[in-house]
């Protein structure tokens, strides 16, 4: 790498940390603010009878009767230090809580992620290698079936089918495996319809093009024709979409959680704003941002290895 295009990339990353930074601390500020205007959680963590001083006290001994700017402050001074907060319910560090939890909603999104890939760009290849035929007039009614029900929906047929009428998988909880199975699907069947649809169009996108025809003129085959072809061509709007997509697995992981009991982060998350505490939401959200964040700068960086033609400095080469 000469030196132009180390101090390019280096921009580049530096550009990009700046933007990370303001979109934390942007996020950071709207949920602080967001949550001291859904009330009191004093009043939800008094026993029930307290008097108004007992509620007084409580609220001087979680610090919210403190101006709100100071509270701000006193946030911002503590995530510097690297303190997530203390639980105002379950009494323990909020990061405790969250990297107890982590590792099943983890488990979860990549079972979906890969799953929905898998479904998605397998379905998506070929509605669009086989138009007009029957796979893909089998195909598209599926799809848009998938992206047309929402996930309780979807939760709740597995649950009836293979869980209360053919008993062979567990309905709730974490157990194993075959506990996951049903949670990855229902979370997974939105993404891959989404996923199915974008492959179809980017390949038949491609399909016209001179290079196309030529390769079939030599007597490519199909599969030589995807992988030696298509593959690399299609997939810049494939990665986006399955960037897009983690953030919705982490949203949709919130419904799924709860209809499967599934003790992940999204459980952890409507408890907390259900009990209104105040440090364990900010916690998660801000990790949520974190993730976000992180998975929209890699795909970026990838975009670069898988087309060469996308450059660090957002134009296109040789412009």
């Amino acid at each position: 790498m000469t030196r132009g295009a180390a101090a390019a990339v280096c921009r580049y990353l530096g550009s990009r940390l700046g933007q990370a930074l303001i979109a934390l601390f942007g996020v950071t500020t709207a949920v602080f603010f967001a949550l001291r205007l859904s009330g009191d959680p004093a009043q939800l963590l008094a026993p029930q009878g307290a008097s108004q001083a007992d509620i007084a006290a409580l609220r001087h001994q979680l610090g919210l009767d403190d101006p709100v700017w100071r509270q701000y402050l006193h946030y911002l001074g503590d995530l510097l230090h690297g303190n997530l907060g203390y639980s105002y319910v379950q009494h323990e560090p909020a990061l405790t809580l969250i990297t107890q939890r982590i590792p099943y909603t983890v488990n979860l999104a990549l079972s979906a992620l890969v799953l929905s890939a898998v479904l998605g760009i397998g379905a998506g290849m070929i509605m669009a290698l086989n138009r007009g035929r029957w796979p893909e007039r089998v195909l598209t009614p599926v799809v848009l079936i998938g992206q047309a029900m929402p996930a309780f929906w979807t939760g709740i047929l597995l649950i009836l089918v293979f869980s209360v009428t053919f008993k062979i998988l567990p309905s709730t909880g974490f157990s194993g495996f075959d506990s996951l199975i049903l949670p990855a699907v229902t979370l997974a069947s939105l993404s891959a319809a989404t996923i199915a649809r974008i492959t179809r169009g980017a390949v038949l996108e491609q399909l016209d093009r001179d290079y196309i025809r030529t390769a079939r003129a030599k007597g490519a085959g199909t599969a030589r024709l995807v992988t030696r072809h298509l593959a690399r061509n299609v997939s810049i709007p494939i990665l986006t979409v399955l960037a897009l997509e983690i953030a919705n697995l982490l949203g949709g992981s919130v419904v799924t959680e709860l209809i499967f009991a599934w003790p992940g982060i999204g459980q952890l998350t409507v408890q907390s704003v259900d009990g209104r505490d105040f440090p364990l939401v900010q916690a998660i959200v801000i990790l949520a941002a974190v993730v976000y964040i992180v998975v929209n700068f890699v795909t970026d960086i990838a975009y670069a290895v898988l087309d060469p033609r996308v450059t660090t400095t957002g134009k296109a080469a040789g412009a």
